[in-house]
């Protein structure tokens, strides 16, 4: 049965806005669960756990963060020294405020 909102006063509207939020979280906890134990008896299948598959193997399927290599700061906030940035990736926003501001990139270089 459709729910006609349009006769409903605001009032009524939060609640229903309540009911459904909470509703979505439930939903998601509880499909988040089903899609954990689809994934372990998929693993399972192969003679796997699912952390064995997520987490790689002896082969060297994946590297721990720790052998990742970590890039040099390229630049510093003049503002705040103890941030820096590679100049890799997105734009913290201490560096877009500064361009904002009209400082120049080669200002904060290290």
């Amino acid at each position: 049965m459709p729910i006609d909102l349009t006769s409903m006063t605001s009032k009524e509207l939060e609640d229903l806005r309540s009911q459904v939020d909470l509703a979505l979280r439930d939903a998601v906890v509880r499909e988040k669960a089903q899609a954990r134990q689809a994934a372990e008896k998929a693993a399972a299948e192969f003679g796997f756990s699912l952390s064995d598959v997520l987490n790689g193997g002896p082969d060297g399927s994946r590297r721990k963060s720790d052998d990742k290599p970590v890039s040099p700061p390229k630049y510093r906030n003049p503002d705040d020294p103890t941030q820096t940035w590679t100049g890799r990736g997105r734009k913290p926003g201490w560096f877009n405020d500064a361009l904002a501001n009209g400082a120049a990139p080669e200002d904060m270089e290290i």
